[in-house]
């Protein structure tokens, strides 16, 4: 056990009411998880106020209270810290309690609207193929080196974080590499952690429904650079505007990548197919089984990140060559009867747009492109109306259905989607609210050499509709389908 002056260390306190010399057993932001002499920290969220639980926290055993406002009826015997925010307190508290386990190893930060899980787990692949022990932090899995661990949420909360790092740091992990979403950034999840670098991939239109306006979605992901430290390592890429938004205010050495400009580390694409990319990173040819512009991105940023972390520069392109898709992430089958389906996470217009622009640049025209595609509900609404723009504009076929529609009504997200389709593109859409009908649907109308997109959720195995999840796989539903109808 430690005592409480022992995790403080960094918060910033405005009033203490108590001893801090007390002994205690861990630090929960939930009173549901509280027990004997624990900490509380009562955080003020979105839905609920802790401060309003602080009651039930020291009933069940909490022995101290860390608020931003001190109740009005103090307990006898429990100590209180008033502090200045307590999401922040909570992410200091946590790195202080598990020993500030992220010194103990190198930590690298990925952040950006599209590509950040397949850029951190395409690196987990590289580094353990390289013969290294890592982890991983990502929307998908979570890795203590081989071990696997359910993932929550893109940025776990701060305790979480610092948990699986200290098990990384007690397992030998010498790398690990995280996905940093705006959510977490906002929330103060990865104060207190020390990163050793940090990798931009781009920026679109995302999270409104959270953040108010696309300059402060953008200014949040800026301050993740902006708090880096001059030994790290900040990595951008400037064919995307705020690549270098990114860099104004960072400490950190600053390093570039693009496609299209010039930059410190460049790429060029060779050939794009259905079987994968051909790319000339820096003079060297590389093959990649992945596929597509924003992948020849995603591989140019993992190639930038190694070097930066010192691996050889041959070995680096041999093992690229060897990595394979991330679930869920343009991943895609070839049915006995030719016809190609894609499943790929795409749930922002700029991500669906990536997508079927790839897919238009490598098909021959003469078969259909059947985009199935829906949004999720309690979601930011004004990116619907563009997802159906695009999907109609660039689909020779579109299946409008449900995504996770949560507490919504399926059918209002769909007329919201609709409400972006040109009237010239009217005659390609269909509308379905039940995904799996909507797939099936799309397996029926399929021909041979025909290609099938259905984006939105990628490697989520469940759907939530009015708070329930029910088991939902994409991948395996469009497989099963496609055998069923003996295609």
């Amino acid at each position: 056990m430690v005592q409480l002056k022992d995790i403080l260390y960094k918060v910033t306190i405005n009033a203490v009411v108590g001893s801090t010399s007390v002994q205690i057993g861990a630090v929960h932001f939930d009173s549901r998880n509280i027990s004997q002499d624990d900490v509380f920290v009562a955080i003020k969220g979105n839905i609920t106020d802790g401060h309003n639980y602080i009651d039930l926290a020291i009933e069940k055993g909490a022995i101290a209270v860390i608020c931003e406002t001190l109740p009005v009826n103090l307990h006898n015997g429990v100590t209180y810290i008033e502090v200045e925010s307590a999401s922040r307190a909570l992410a200091f508290m946590a790195a202080n309690f598990y020993g500030n386990p992220s010194q103990n190893l190198r930590l690298i930060g990925v952040t950006g609207t599209n590509g950040k899980t397949t850029v951190a787990t395409l690196l987990y692949q590289l580094f353990r193929k390289a013969g290294f022990k890592v982890g991983l932090l990502s929307t998908v899995r979570v890795m203590v080196d081989t071990k696997e661990y359910p993932a929550t949420h893109t940025t776990p909360d701060s305790l979480t974080i610092n948990k699986y790092i200290s098990m990384m740091s007690a397992a030998g992990v010498e790398f690990c590499f995280m996905e940093v979403s705006s959510h977490g950034i906002h929330q103060n999840r990865t104060e207190g952690l020390h990163f050793e670098g940090g990798i931009f991939t781009n920026l679109s239109h995302d999270h409104l429904d959270y953040h108010s306006t696309f300059a402060e979605y953008r200014d949040v992901k800026k301050s993740f650079f902006d708090n880096l430290s001059k030994d790290a390592f900040a990595l951008v890429n400037i064919d995307d505007k705020n690549g270098l938004v990114m860099l104004q205010n960072t400490k950190a050495k600053k390093y570039t990548y693009a496609l299209k400009t010039y930059a410190d580390y460049r790429a060029q694409i060779l050939e794009n197919q259905f079987t994968g990319l051909l790319l000339k990173i820096n003079d060297n040819e590389v093959w990649t089984r992945l596929i597509g512009n924003f992948n020849a991105y995603n591989i140019l940023a993992i190639y930038a990140a190694a070097d930066l972390l010192g691996l050889d520069k041959v070995e680096n392109l041999r093992l690229i060559s060897e990595l394979e898709s991330v679930s869920g992430r343009f991943q895609y089958l070839i049915s006995d009867k030719k016809i190609t389906a894609i499943v790929d996470y795409a749930h922002t217009p700029d991500a669906l747009q990536n997508v079927l622009e790839t897919i238009n640049s490598i098909r021959t025209k003469n078969e259909e492109l059947i985009t199935v595609v829906g949004c999720g509900g309690d979601r930011d609404k004004t990116k619907r109306p563009k997802m159906g723009n695009i999907a109609s504009t660039l689909s020779t076929k579109v299946i409008f259905t449900s995504d996770n529609p949560r507490s919504e009504v399926p059918e209002t997200i769909i007329e919201d989607i609709e409400k972006g389709v040109e009237p010239q593109n009217f005659k390609k859409t269909m509308s379905i609210t039940d995904r799996k009908q909507a797939i099936k649907t799309a397996c029926q109308i399929a021909q041979p050499n025909d290609i099938i997109l259905i984006a939105g959720k990628g490697h989520e195995t469940y759907q939530e509709i009015k708070g329930v999840k029910t088991d939902f796989d994409d991948y395996k539903i469009v497989q099963e389908f496609l055998k069923q109808l003996g295609k």
